[in-house]
């Protein structure tokens, strides 16, 4: 089932546009400076291709919602907006959760993993989280184990 946050060309939800002219490759930021705090900034591990995973999860009952990526400027807009804010790496290009399909995500908190390579974000989701219309983006079947 298609929805409006699907990566494949439909409409997705999306904040700001296009990506700014200084983005390459994946996604990848080319030294851009943003609005981050430069202390939350400095403390970043990023990929090679600039960006962080985040983990939103409901903020109540703990449920894993989905994963998103984020480069420092996702990351500002998401702490100083209160949404959730990701950099798609498919359409190279800034989204906020919600804005086309409705299925918000309301920020509650947001963490550094130890390693300061991955973030969890607390959130109160509005409706399904992932592109597919699922609650979340992991119900399609866990896998065998010991096999």
């Amino acid at each position: 089932m298609s929805s409006p946050d699907s990566p494949s060309g439909a409409p997705a939800d999306r904040a700001g546009g296009s990506a700014p002219a200084d983005r390459v490759g994946d996604g990848a930021p080319a030294g851009r400076a943003s609005g981050l705090d430069p202390a939350i900034a400095g403390r970043l591990k990023r990929g090679a291709d600039g960006l962080v995973p985040a983990i939103a999860q409901q903020y109540d009952t703990g449920e894993v919602l989905m994963l998103g990526w984020m480069d420092d400027e996702a990351l500002h807009r998401t702490l100083t907006t209160g949404r959730c804010t990701y950099w798609s790496r498919s359409r190279r290009e800034y989204w906020v959760k919600g804005d086309t399909s409705g299925h918000v995500q309301h920020v509650k908190s947001v963490a550094l993993d130890c390693d300061a390579d991955t973030l969890l974000v607390k959130v109160d989701q509005v409706g399904a989280a992932c592109h597919t219309g699922d609650r979340t983006c992991f119900d399609a079947g866990g896998l065998p184990l010991g096999q």
